[in-house]
């Protein structure tokens, strides 16, 4: 067993609204730093992008209406993470949650940094979308 965090912003935009914007690839380098540093291209089903820690190919699950934007990112080294990523309703807006999985053999420290990260990337995404709205 691995463990978990759970790490989540509310976003003041309807679910519909953040689904569609952060399930779109393209939109990764606008709020997603930890993962698309720069422009992220196509390559059949997989998107490729220039992560902090190398070059990347990204799978995302399929377009759906519930919300969910699972994504495997497969490291040059070949391995691949799951990465289960999930906009929900929550009042008039919505809840954005990433689910953090500890990779084995990774260091208090490593988590912990992989932890800030994510939580910069939510905050960058809640700010964009709701600067959009005004």
């Amino acid at each position: 067993m691995h463990d978990v965090q759970h790490i989540s912003v509310y976003i003041a935009r309807r679910p519909a609204e953040v689904y569609e914007f952060a399930s779109d690839p393209r939109n990764l380098p606008r709020w997603a730093a930890g993962l698309a540093r720069s422009e992220i291209r196509r390559d059949g089903d997989e998107w490729i992008a220039d992560a902090p820690f190398g070059k990347v190919r990204v799978r995302f699950a399929q377009r759906n209406s519930f919300g969910v934007m699972d994504h495997d990112v497969k490291l040059e080294s070949g391995v691949t993470i799951h990465n289960p990523m999930r906009v929900v309703p929550n009042g008039e807006g919505s809840e954005f949650v990433f689910t953090l999985i500890r990779q084995p053999g990774m260091s208090d420290g490593q988590f912990a940094k992989d932890k800030a990260a994510v939580e910069n990337d939510l905050k960058t995404l809640k700010d964009l979308l709701e600067r959009r709205s005004s």
